[in-house]
């Protein structure tokens, strides 16, 4: 019988939108990632200017008991688990199999997997406002029984965290084989870029940590759903287990969301710089300390329950300061007698170092029981998160995307508009959080709707709305920039910056295959040591 051969269709293309849709290259699912995360950022934004609307003056209608904790719940939820956390997915989809001369990650269909179950999730979590009794509103922590007693939102917010976790769990898992099996030739542990370091504890720390959370959100959803009785004190079971369920991931998980910054810190300061990053293996070794660390400070968010073991937890959260302090100095030690240049991502990585020692010092306060006990559930521990995760995580974040736009883009945001938009942030940063510290030392409790003007709440409150419109407005020149810079060609070298690490040696944009070929890496900074001529690794 004769075979009838159909001849080729010639010069077909997929779509492009399919193309994205089903794709596997790390580097497309990466800027998936940026953009998702970012668009939840946005919105997380702009329920955070409601937020600080209904609190910038005393005895304030502007939303209800009811809209505002929905609001606040939301708020805290998508800029932790839609932005933060995703976003660093982001970067280290791109980053890191570039930073280790790989082609890809291990396993590219389980990536795009971890990506598919992210922008599902967060329709899930924010349908809650459109079923009968609106979204979750027991803020991020879902205390249980509280959490027990509210309406559709809260399954909804259940079923979105989990759909998050498994997707951080699989993509840690991932990055985990990526970086220890298909590291280029002669790309040693000990030579691997830090930003692939912080990546690789986070990733620990989310394969450790993320199923004991899940864990937890089974159970609530037992207890809401079928009878369960895990955290109900009535039916035989303990309200203080949500929380130690709960912390015990969700203290590591303030690493998840700062350990990756750190290391763009880290990636950044160098190059900008002209100097190799102080103490190398020291930063390697703290970033490893604060992962094992982080495992054993849970409890000091639990103080005030009086059912945990004080001066060990106490105790603990000082040692995890040993670590983190490590690597300040070693971030200072960097800059010393460094030929520094201001470009914008310098400019938001120094106003990281600077915000984030600030988080971390107001942080250690929490760590001495007695002070713990005064500021506890005041606006004192709202502005210290505020400082480690914005004034850490999201300029670490603009810092990374600033640094490597020419790469991923293949075009460079313009420096003018940069610059703008990091005053304006900067500035507004800190009129928005550092009136809290002082709304805390004078008692005001966090995750209340309306307040009296007690002690001149009112004032400062209104001074951190002013700061807060000031970072929105801030979030315009950006957005101005990136459009101008889409609107102009692909026209960046390989290297634009002068920089260490592996992913400036190909092209801007990489190609497919990331590499045509790799050089000879003998140190941590085989750009550098190629400008030089002679190999490192001394």
């Amino acid at each position: 019988m004769a075979t009838i051969t159909l001849p080729k269709a010639k010069g077909y293309e997929r779509p492009l939108i399919l193309d994205w849709i089903t794709t596997v290259d790390h580097k497309k699912l990466g800027i998936l990632y940026l953009y998702v995360s970012l668009f939840f950022f946005a919105v997380g934004g702009i329920l955070a200017l409601l937020v600080r609307t209904q609190l910038a003056v005393a005895d304030n209608t502007f939303l209800s008991n009811q809209a505002y904790n929905q609001i606040f719940t939301m708020h805290a939820s998508a800029m932790l688990f839609l932005f933060i956390i995703p976003i660093w997915a982001g970067f280290g989809n791109y980053v890191v199999p570039l930073q280790i001369g790989a082609p890809d990650m291990a396993f590219p269909r389980i990536n795009a997997l971890s990506f598919w179950l992210f922008p599902p999730a967060g329709i899930v979590m924010f349908s809650g406002f459109l079923v009968s009794g609106g979204s979750a509103s027991a803020g991020w922590t879902a205390y249980s029984p509280l959490a027990r007693t509210l309406g559709t939102g809260m399954d909804l917010w259940i079923i979105a965290v989990a759909m998050l976790g498994v997707s951080s769990t699989i993509g840690a898992a991932n990055f985990l084989v990526t970086m220890f099996r298909m590291r280029a030739p002669g790309m040693t542990m000990f030579r691997m870029p830090i930003f692939c370091w912080t990546v690789l504890v986070t990733s620990v720390l989310q394969l450790l940590a993320t199923p004991v959370l899940a864990s937890a959100l089974v159970m609530l959803f037992i207890d809401r759903n079928f009878g369960g009785n895990f955290f109900d004190p009535n039916g035989g079971g303990n309200a203080v287990l949500w929380q130690n369920v709960f912390w015990f991931y969700s203290h590591p998980a303030v690493y998840i969301m700062i350990l990756p910054g750190m290391g763009i810190i880290s990636e950044i300061l160098p190059v900008f710089s002209r100097k190799p990053l102080f103490g190398y293996k020291a930063f390697v070794f703290a970033t490893m300390g604060i992962g094992g660390l982080g495992f054993s400070v849970w409890a000091h968010h639990m103080f005030t329950t009086g059912a945990v073991l004080k001066p060990w937890f106490g105790f603990m959260t000082f040692m995890i300061g040993v670590p983190t302090g490590v690597k300040i100095f070693n971030w200072l030690g960097t800059l010393w007698r460094g030929s520094i240049t201001f470009e914008t991502p310098m400019l938001f990585a120094l106003g990281f170092l600077s915000m984030f020692l600030i988080g971390g010092i107001n942080g250690t306060f929490s760590a001495a029981v007695p002070v713990d006990f005064a500021l506890h559930d005041t606006y004192f521990v709202v502005a210290h998160i505020h400082y480690v995760l914005f004034g850490g995580s999201v300029f670490a974040v603009f810092a990374g995307l600033y640094y490597w736009f020419p790469k991923i883009w293949g075009r460079r945001l313009n420096e003018k508009l940069g610059q703008f938009h990091f005053a304006l942030m900067f500035i507004g940063f800190n009129l928005a959080f550092f009136p809290m510290h002082l709304l805390g030392l004078d008692g005001m409790p966090r995750r209340i709707a309306t307040y009296n003007d007690y002690n001149n709440w009112e004032l400062l409150n209104f001074i951190s709305t002013l700061g807060a419109m000031l970072i929105g407005v801030g979030m315009i020149p950006f957005i101005v920039n990136v459009v101008q810079a889409f609107m102009r060609p692909k026209d960046q070298p390989n290297d634009p910056w002068g920089a260490n690490t592996l992913e400036w040696w190909t092209t801007s944009p990489p190609p497919v295959h990331n590499f045509d070929d790799t050089p000879e890496i003998h140190s941590e900074r085989p750009l550098f040591d190629l400008r030089q001529g002679s190999p490192g690794g001394h």
